[in-house]
């Protein structure tokens, strides 16, 4: 089953701790491992071979061997990153049998969801996604976004935050608050 490419929903996963598949041993494969570490991930990565870069990813196990479909039992996510349309076709259709979400690297018809291009400044996230149309165009919105972010943006995320916190405590919304001279 292939999704439409236009239904999807924008989130931000926490995967702190989280088991997270990879599929694949080459540099896109890397990557995707790499920023899931980052992320504080449980990162297993299986491929018969690996690039340079892969040992020592904090959080990570490497299985050297081909991939399995047991391998999707328990995780949390999975990324298929290969040169292999056979196991791009399989990691995918063991996700959806498994209701595990899937990203294939590159083919967006072997999704369950999209990366989208991001910019990272502290506690901001900036993404954009053309829903794997084209992730050449969402790679320079991202970068045109980025230069219009101000400089202090650290400073007006923590005043943001505390005046939240503070309409919380007094029992406000903050749905309801006026924000215009704070942002």
């Amino acid at each position: 089953m292939t999704a439409p490419i236009d239904d999807g929903y924008p989130i931000v996963v926490r995967l702190g701790g989280r088991p997270v598949l990879v599929v694949g041993g080459g540099r896109v494969a890397l990557r995707k491992a790499s920023g899931l570490a980052a992320a504080g991930a449980q990162v297993t990565v299986v491929s018969p071979e690996f690039v340079d870069g892969f040992d020592g990813l904090p959080g990570t196990t490497l299985l050297r061997r081909a991939y399995l479909s047991t391998d999707l039992d328990g995780v949390a996510l999975a990324f298929a990153a290969t040169d292999d349309p056979a196991v791009q076709q399989q990691v995918f259709d063991d996700g959806e049998q498994r209701r595990v979400l899937v990203n294939a690297a590159d083919d967006p018809e072997r999704c369950s969801f999209i990366l989208p291009a991001v910019e990272r400044r502290g506690a901001v996230i900036v993404a954009v996604s053309t829903q794997g149309r084209s992730p050449a165009l969402a790679g320079q919105l991202r970068d045109l976004l980025a230069r219009a972010l101000p400089e202090d943006l650290d400073a007006i995320v923590e005043a943001a935050a505390r005046r939240r916190a503070e309409i919380h405590q007094a029992g406000g919304s903050t749905e309801d608050a006026d924000w215009a001279d704070l942002l």
